[in-house]
């Protein structure tokens, strides 16, 4: 391993092979580093972390603070962190806020700068949180979720997988796998079709998913007959997971967006060519006049 000399590495912190801690960085009693890790620069990984392999920290990643908490309730929990993420400039991850309590990161997730993961969060798979990203307590973030710059989850709600939010969205309820958050209004405003095709899905199965959505947003159907229509049409398939998604929601789900705000000017073909057709008309019988 390669420890910088002005690093501050505890002797009872347990330090895998190969790991390289920069200038400044500082590891607390009690913290587990996997194979390849890299701590940047004034990184720090506090007590109660464990980190798998080949994870990167940048300059002034905190891993591990103690949950922000107005009335701390006990001894903090854990924050247990998978392989090969990334965690940008000034990242924090907080422990969990009891001490039975694990807040949890996955494997491949890039966390960009300065965003933020509170106590008690579970964040899937290959997620990416862009700059300034921000998540309360409880917060769940399903694989191949993407979070926009600047967005803001409430806490307790969920992103659901290969959900897209955009930047500076405001999410006060779950959001469902497979959508896009708009980030001004933070409403739903279709499928995250690009996410859909990178997740390897075939034809068919989009198309399911699109019918789930529909019958989700549109069929104007009372919330238990939604809930039936998906669980009969929808037995497997990515599609399958919207109906127990939704009957889980604790704070209800993020509605659909059916029009842009403000006004929406539409041209209609034969209402503009009529007047045209009128006028030429009439210019041509007072020349021939």
């Amino acid at each position: 391993m390669s420890i910088h000399p002005s690093a501050v590495v505890d002797p009872t912190a347990q330090i895998g092979r190969d790991v390289e801690i920069g200038p400044f960085a500082m590891v607390e009693a009690g913290a587990e580093i996997g194979d390849r890790c890299k701590l940047g620069p004034r990184s720090t990984v506090k007590s109660g972390v464990t980190l798998g392999c080949d994870n990167a920290l940048s300059e002034g990643a905190v891993l591990g603070g103690l949950p922000q908490l107005a009335a701390p309730t006990g001894p903090p929990g854990r924050l247990v962190v998978g392989d090969r993420n990334v965690f940008r400039e000034n990242v924090t991850v907080h422990l969990a806020m009891t001490e039975q309590g694990v807040t949890r990161i996955g494997n491949d997730c890039l966390l960009m700068v300065a965003s933020h993961v509170a106590h008690d969060c579970v964040v899937a798979d290959r997620v990416i949180l862009t700059n300034n990203v921000m998540l309360a307590g409880h917060v769940t973030v399903g694989e191949r979720a993407f979070l926009g710059g600047g967005s803001a989850v409430h806490q307790h709600c969920r992103v659901g997988r290969i959900a897209m939010v955009g930047g500076m969205a405001r999410i006060v309820q779950d959001v469902l796998p497979f959508v896009t958050i708009d980030g001004d209004t933070g409403a739903v405003v279709g499928l995250n079709r690009v996410g859909l095709r990178r997740s390897g899905m075939s034809r068919e199965e989009m198309a399911e998913i699109k019918e789930a959505y529909r019958i989700i947003y549109r069929s104007g159907e009372s919330f238990a007959d939604r809930l039936m229509m998906l669980s009969e049409r929808f037995q497997e398939g990515p599609a399958a997971e919207l109906e127990p998604f939704l009957r889980d929601t604790s704070r209800g789900y993020a509605r659909e967006r059916r029009s842009p705000p403000g006004g929406t000017i539409r041209v209609i073909d034969d209402a503009m060519d009529a007047p045209v057709l009128e006028m030429t008309e009439q210019k041509s019988k007072r020349r021939a006049g």
